[in-house]
């Protein structure tokens, strides 16, 4: 399947290969930690790279749950059978340990010309052998970095993956780091060929990971896409979401528990523990090392309201990735019925609930939208951010503030109205008007603003609105 997006990820690794090649770098070689959300595409697009660089390389995978001594010997297997120039010298070398299985990279690797090595699924060779990363450390220090060798490191558990670089670990200060985000919303909609508006619905479903936003038909709006999807239990848009969480969580667990409460539209810790703990609720000690566990992974995101006076206890908690949020919400219990082959009743749970799920699910690809599309043309923006109490009445969807979580001045206040036949109108300027007021920091000079699907009703009084193509715009290259 052809590759497509990634244009400023491969420019970055093309950058760092170019200072290997160059030597221009403090050592001859370099490496860098590749880190992303399970099935964001790291792996195909570190061969993707490894493909166009045109140098020698290696690219070698680690298994879950293998015996390290089999690992090993199939790291040394890999390096035998790669293009680098001394492969042939490895041949039918067995590794007793990691810092042998290293050393053999080092044998193979050329000196004189520059070549790749991609080490991927990291957390699960650290996870075999506490070994890896002391010897990685130091065949690094002593042959690789003396090499003109772009090392990359890559894995999925992105709290593994942080720790590999923290501060008293063996690879610490030793490593550029990267991070491999899903596709944006601009390269969505070059890659369907949908409007602005149908490529942010087609980004909320997808989640901009490669393999669903390549399954969407280009031209396909979103009703016939989801009645594709739902068509068959084979489908990608069914099977990501099951595969992802298993690599996650390999068995049934609280962790899993939490996570479903929170994809289920639970937003605050009370509700998430009642949620969770089935017949009773979850404890404050049982749940916080969850929540906090969750979100080293990425997996999921804590919000706290943004204004000027500080509120740290009134959080909210999502699905950081809009697509599991999506899976989670729609999908996962609707598979017994896609299994049957029932998937037109699946279809009908989704569209029943569809507008007030992209309702919420919208709100933080607009905040982020608008940060980077004011960055830099209205002065003083540097967060944007939502405001809400603690019984959610009254919300304010967009805050826009010199920094967050508390704000030494609010820039404008504004709402979300992402509806498909209805324009943002005098009804919601005046709820606008009557909740701002109840933000700490703002006053009758605070600017409004509005972000509409279908458009502003002419004539009132906001300081600028926003469609659905100024936040694609703000996606775009250059």
């Amino acid at each position: 399947m052809e590759f497509q997006g990634r244009a400023a990820d491969l420019d970055l690794l093309a950058r760092e290969y170019g200072t290997v090649a160059d030597g221009t770098a403090a050592t001859r070689g370099r490496a860098v930690i590749m880190t992303g959300r399970r099935r964001v595409g790291k792996s195909r697009l570190a061969q993707e790279f490894c493909d166009r660089s045109g140098a020698p390389y290696i690219v070698f995978q680690a298994t879950r749950g293998r015996n390290p001594a089999a690992e090993r010997a199939d790291f040394t297997s890999a390096l035998a059978q790669s293009s680098l120039p001394g492969a042939e010298l490895v041949a039918g070398l067995q590794g007793g340990d990691w810092n042998q299985a290293l050393r053999a990279l080092a044998v193979a690797a050329p000196d004189d010309t520059p070549s790749v090595a991609v080490i991927d699924e990291v957390p699960w060779l650290v996870e075999q052998d506490q070994e890896f990363e002391g010897a990685l450390q130091t065949v690094w220090d002593r042959h690789l970095s003396a090499k003109p060798l772009l090392l990359l490191l890559v894995g999925s558990d992105m709290s593994v993956m942080e720790a590999l670089q923290s501060y008293g670990r063996p690879f610490f200060g030793r490593a550029a780091k990267m991070t491999v985000l899903p596709l944006n919303v601009a390269d969505v909609q070059s890659m369907t060929g949908l409007d602005a508006a149908d490529a942010v619905d087609a980004s909320l479903i997808t989640g901009g990971f490669p393999e669903l936003v390549q399954s969407w038909r280009p031209g396909t709006n979103r009703e016939d896409f989801l009645r594709q999807a739902v068509a068959t239990p084979l489908s990608p848009l069914l099977a990501a979401g099951e595969l992802s969480l298993l690599g996650e969580f390999p068995e049934a667990s609280r962790s899993r528990a939490v996570l479903e409460a929170i994809g289920s539209g639970e937003r605050t810790f009370g509700a998430i523990a009642a949620q969770a703990g089935g017949a009773g609720a979850l404890p404050s000690g049982t749940l916080s090392p969850l929540l906090n566990m969750l979100q080293a992974k990425r997996i999921v995101a804590v919000d706290l309201p943004l204004s000027a006076k500080p509120d740290s206890k009134n959080k909210r908690y999502r699905v950081a990735d809009p697509y599991l949020r999506f899976w989670l919400a729609f999908l996962q219990r609707s598979i017994p019925l896609i299994e049957r082959g029932r998937g037109d009743l699946a279809l009908e749970r989704i569209e029943r609930s569809w507008t007030t799920w992209r309702g919420r699910a919208i709100e933080p690809f607009v905040r982020e939208s608008l940060l980077r599309l004011l960055s830099g043309t209205w002065p003083g923006i540097e967060a944007v951010g939502g405001w809400w109490n603690r019984q959610n009445n009254p919300e304010v969807d967009l805050i826009g503030a010199d920094r967050a979580p508390v704000a030494a001045h609010v820039h404008f206040a504004g709402s979300v109205k992402w509806l498909e036949s209805q324009r943002f109108a005098r009804r919601e300027y005046d709820a606008l008007v009557r909740d701002v007021a109840a933000v700490p920091g703002t006053s009758e000079d605070t600017p409004l603003v509005a972000v509409s699907r279908c458009g502003v009703e002419e004539g009132l009084p906001l300081a600028v609105s926003w469609g659905p193509e100024e936040l694609v715009r703000a996606w775009q290259p250059g």
